[in-house]
């Protein structure tokens, strides 16, 4: 008798050993009690008049529109990024499988990643859409290689989607080696980089049904499983309307928000938070400095009056040497959006021109004559190009010919 409860001792010890990897690593585990987060009383304690003083090693808030910065903390630099990887891997998954209703068959190697799971084992059969619920809400590592395996045939296949994808999107400091993001020292981001990597992600209807649903009904073999989003932000704060958790020990707690209140839209991304207190603090700090500080300002319609202002003032200057007509009109580039996120106390923006008056003729259609500097908060925002309107001709040997008869005809009408 004594000898079988050695045993058990010995057999429930192995198995806490083996327990132990996957618990000290798992990525969005389940929090214990006491890393509960109540998220309302952290909004009514926020203070959000000025900076925020944050936990979190690098964040960011950019505005969806412009990805103007509107919060910025180590924002460019480059860290571990945990399951936020997700972010890149179900977009991935949308733009590659036509068909989110395929049935995907789970291969060993998904079936044995540990972390966080949506509970699938080898040969289990689940859709490409049911994958993807278990991708977003419940952070299944397993879901991320059994997707990577679908599309890309292997997850270092898949990665070279994921990383062709980010140079695509300008993402030079971002670069991926798996689907799940379980710590990796070649796989990283910045705060920047992975706001503009969900800002495209968000122009995806479907990925915004995904990362927008709190609770979901999964099949695997037919049989139904109740799933929900670890996104604690997620139908608890104003405007929020996604987007994803992440933890392993190289990356602490991350998440990154999507909220949106009247006409102001926001990303808004925390990277190494100590805890999942400090990274909803952290996230709520933000978002509320940004929403109680910044409006949106229509900027066209007082580009365009200045424009009109500066042409009415300057046109007459512009001399085209060797021309036959001299009346020269321009145009100013298109404006890459007609609305900025400024500062609540700021009524107005400036303008700064420069421009070139001298040419010599024949002078083109689009050819370009100056800049315009769009100024808010005494910083230049982005700067605009204007043009030629239309090409004026230099004067021909026939047309001298002409002015100086012209001229020779009026000098003698004059003397007689």
């Amino acid at each position: 008798m004594f000898f079988s409860k050695k045993i058990i001792c010995f057999i429930v010890l192995l198995s806490l050993i083996a327990i132990l990897p996957t618990c000290c690593f798992a990525d969005d585990y389940i929090e214990p009690i006491d890393d509960f987060v109540d998220v309302n009383s952290i909004v009514t304690s926020s203070s959000v008049s000025s900076l925020p003083n944050i936990n979190s090693r690098s964040a960011v808030v950019i505005e969806r529109s412009t990805g103007a910065i509107l919060f910025g903390k180590n924002e460019l630099d480059v860290r571990k990024m945990a399951s936020t990887t997700k972010i890149m891997t179900a977009i991935i998954v949308l733009e590659n499988e036509p068909n989110l209703s395929n049935t995907v068959t789970v291969s060993s190697k998904a079936a044995r990643i540990h972390g966080s799971r949506l509970g699938l084992s080898t040969n289990c059969k689940v859709t490409v859409n049911d994958l993807l619920y278990g991708l977003m809400l419940c952070s299944g590592n397993d879901a991320a290689i059994a997707l990577a395996e679908h599309i890309g045939g292997s997850v270092e296949n898949f990665a070279n989607l994921m990383n062709q994808k980010a140079e695509l999107l300008g993402l030079s400091n971002t670069n991926f080696v798996t689907p799940h993001g379980l710590d990796d020292d070649e796989h990283h981001t910045t705060a920047y980089e992975l706001a503009l990597l969900t800002n495209y992600a968000l122009e995806n209807e479907t990925f915004r049904t995904l990362v927008g649903t709190s609770n979901y009904t999964v099949y695997i073999n037919g049989s139904p499983k109740n799933i929900h989003s670890t996104n604690e932000l997620l139908g608890n704060l104003n405007g929020v309307y996604g987007v994803k958790t992440g933890f392993t020990n190289g990356a602490n707690r991350c998440l990154v928000s999507s909220c949106k209140r009247g006409d102001l839209d926001v990303i808004c991304v925390v990277l190494g938070a100590d805890t999942k207190k400090f990274r909803t603090q952290d996230s709520v700090k933000i978002i509320e400095y940004a929403f109680s500080n910044f409006k949106m300002m229509n900027i066209k319609e007082p580009i365009m009056n200045d424009f009109q202002i500066w042409k009415n003032d300057n046109l007459h200057k512009f001399n085209i040497d060797k021309c036959i007509n001299s009346s020269v009109d321009v145009y100013l580039s298109e404006l890459p959006y007609d609305y900025y996120p400024v500062n609540k106390n700021i009524d107005n923006i400036y303008t700064d021109f420069t421009a070139t008056f001298n040419f010599e003729a024949p002078f083109y259609k689009d050819c370009k004559v100056g800049t315009v500097d769009i100024i808010v908060d005494n910083k230049i925002i982005f700067s605009l190009d204007f043009y030629n309107l239309y090409t004026i001709e230099k004067r021909s040997i026939s047309d001298y010919f002409n002015m100086f008869f012209s001229n020779y005809i009026n000098y003698f009408e004059d003397i007689i």
